[in-house]
């Protein structure tokens, strides 16, 4: 029997005229709906990421001069968090929008609400001039920004999911997801280009800024895409048709808890191990200086390409053996990549860009299809609300304090609890796809 991360729910019956809507006979087809997810998420993730990658090369200079480098990046990353702890109330609130003003006006609130959050950082003085006041306002655009990227939910990964073709779910699901290792390779290329070409005192004056004044009109592009298609009256149509519709976060806790418990936990092997493979090393070989910081973003980008191959791979693999057996077969590699982290990440450069290599692939074949998890567990009426809140607790869980955890401990104790972390995150993916099948959903 098989779980029901791979089944699918009987869809409402269509009208002749409809199916050819569904079946992409009309200008709607998957790979357009595609093109949209990509674009959005990776307008979303370049902004996560530039505060990533700010917290390791900016911020513990610029609001944490009073710190010691290691105590300074542990405090930006306790900020970092802040974002995925918001994100939950960011899908109720702008759930309740969405209900009353429509689909249009709480995309582009929550997408003005990032980029007015993230580029506002830009023009933030550091503790220098604002004292503690500027920890203060750094942490509310960092809090404002989790807001809006829970707001920004628009459906379209559902739909694609939805109108995919039988033989083709797991590989119309990893589209949706290559928008993460593109923002991640946009954030930083800028940063890679600005470091390597600024002094160091230039650098950290003005040219950390750049990438947050980019991010505000890389939304602007951003949103013009998206709205292009979720405002038609051919996607409205769609999406009304699948039920695609923000049901009251209470009512969808209340009945469908357990959906979003065992979604949230699937994917918690990806979810962890994306911070582990990008922000946590960049931080780690800053503080021990084994190697220059331009080098490691040269790495990180060739591996964010990487994890696009690694998604194009899960999508192939998942069409020939299921979505709930490939995040599977990916976590148990994570686990054996978790016992050979510590040695490969106290070794040399080369050891330190094996671990990025291989986890940036790995990245790919699980991120790839955790997707699958957050969409497949739900009805139709709960499925636009509960992916939203699927992912948003998938974060929470496993990649918020993810950079944290990892460098507070590793640094203090060692970096076996770095195997450890990434351990216990493949097990917990492990265990919920088996509780996913023993509660009946197989």
């Amino acid at each position: 029997m098989m779980s029901s991360i791979d089944q699918t729910y009987p869809e409402p019956s269509l009208q002749p005229q409809q199916r050819g809507v569904v079946a992409g006979h009309s200008a709607i087809a998957p790979g357009e709906i595609a093109i949209g997810v990509v674009i959005g998420r990776a307008s979303e993730y370049f902004d996560f990421f530039v505060y990533g990658i700010a917290s390791v090369l900016v911020f513990p200079q610029v609001f944490f001069p009073f710190e010691k480098q290691l105590d300074g990046i542990l405090w930006a990353f306790v900020i970092f968090s802040f974002a995925f702890i918001a994100r939950p109330f960011g899908t109720a609130l702008f759930m309740a929008i969405q209900r009353r003003w429509g689909r249009g006006t709480k995309l582009t609130a929550a997408l003005f609400l990032l980029g007015i959050s993230t580029a506002g950082m830009a023009f933030l003085p550091g503790y220098a001039s604002l004292g503690f006041q500027s920890i203060v306002l750094l942490s509310i655009f960092r809090f404002m920004q989790g807001i809006a990227l829970g707001g920004s939910w628009d459906g379209l990964p559902s739909l694609l999911a939805l109108n995919a073709p039988e033989n083709r779910r797991g590989w119309y699901a990893m589209l949706g997801q290559l928008g993460a290792p593109i923002g991640f390779a946009i954030a930083s290329g800028l940063f890679l280009f600005l470091h390597a070409n600024l002094s160091s005192a230039d650098f950290l004056d003005w040219g950390w800024r750049y990438p947050f004044y980019v991010a505000f009109a890389i939304n602007v592009v951003a949103l013009f895409a998206r709205l292009r298609l979720v405002v038609t009256e051919e996607y409205t149509q769609l999406l009304e048709e699948r039920e695609l519709e923000p049901t009251r976060v209470l009512e969808l806790l209340r009945t469908q808890g357990h959906n979003i418990f065992i979604g949230a936990f699937a994917g918690l092997a990806s979810y962890a191990l994306f911070h582990l493979v990008t922000v946590f090393p960049l931080s780690w070989i800053a503080l021990g200086n084994t190697q220059s910081v331009n080098d490691v973003l040269v790495i990180q980008i060739i591996g964010a390409g990487i994890a696009v191959l690694g998604m194009i791979a899960s999508g192939l693999i998942a069409d020939r053996i299921g979505r709930r057996q490939t995040l599977g077969l990916a976590a148990s590699s994570i686990a054996v990549l978790s016992g050979f982290a510590p040695t490969l990440m106290s070794g040399g450069p080369v050891a330190q860009d094996l671990f990025i290599l291989m986890g940036f692939a790995l990245l790919g074949l699980s991120y790839g299809q955790s997707a699958g998890a957050v969409t497949s567990n739900f009805s139709a009426k709960y499925r636009y609300a509960g992916a939203a809140l699927t992912a948003d607790f998938a974060w929470l869980v496993g990649a918020a304090f993810a950079p944290l955890v990892a460098l507070g401990l590793s640094a203090h104790f060692g970096l076996g609890y770095l195997s450890l972390y990434l351990l216990s995150g493949a097990l917990c993916t492990l265990l919920a796809l088996r509780l996913n099948r023993a509660l009946g959903n197989a």
